[in-house]
């Protein structure tokens, strides 16, 4: 793996998975869609539980990783991937709060009629509180001031635990020039991808949901 994404969901992490498979860092894993891998899902479930081996037949494959769940074993991609670049994405974090819990938040919370559900669902699920909710926020993100001291503490430890030359803390409206001098590649042409703002996340949600994979 040459890329690690240490910063939480709802930081642009979506558009920095398009921005790094567009720079050939590709593919990248990114939660959204491990929809459609109910399989792998199992497997990072299972890492989430102290099966570890499983995480790396997990990630098997990805040149990249942002987002959850990637994110809530980092330290571990870390420690597998010595030669990997860590890249912290940063966002405001009472911006981010309301981000979260306006998106991803209400659509764990809010799960659909139980007829629309499925085995894949259930996995998905198990793997999404195992590794966020339950796994990042120890079942308090409605807690506002835990979860805001949370992406506190964990971006702190990102700093503290890797070296200044493996990090760069980014914040994904900062565009092309500075990723692409940390990875040491060229500017792209073409505009920085700008994806999943709330309004994309619930359109999405809703996609999901009519398929009957929430």
């Amino acid at each position: 793996m040459d890329i690690i994404g240490a910063g939480f969901g709802r930081t642009g992490t979506l558009s920095l998975k398009a921005a790094l498979e567009h720079l050939g860092f590709g593919p990248c894993l990114h939660m959204l869609p491990l929809f459609d891998e109910p399989k792998r899902a199992a497997l990072l479930a299972d890492a989430a539980g102290g099966h570890m081996g499983s995480l790396e037949a997990a990630v098997a494959g990805y040149r990249s990783t942002v987002d959850w769940p990637g994110t809530y074993f980092w330290r571990e991609l870390v420690a597998r991937n010595p030669g990997a670049k860590v890249i912290l994405t940063v966002r405001d974090p009472e911006k981010w709060y309301e981000s979260a819990h306006r998106t991803i938040y209400q659509a764990a919370t809010n799960p659909p009629d139980s007829s629309t559900g499925s085995p894949e669902t259930a996995v998905l699920m198990r793997m999404v509180h195992a590794t966020v909710w339950d796994g990042t926020f120890q079942g308090r993100f409605a807690d506002r001031d835990h979860a805001i001291a949370t992406m506190r503490e964990h971006n702190d430890a990102v700093r503290r635990e890797i070296p200044a030359d493996r990090l760069l803390e980014y914040p994904v409206g900062a565009g092309w020039e500075p990723l692409c001098a940390f990875l040491g590649v060229d500017v792209p042409a073409e505009p920085f991808p700008k994806l999943n703002d709330s309004a994309a996340f619930a359109e999405r949600i809703a996609e999901a949901r009519r398929d009957g994979k929430l």
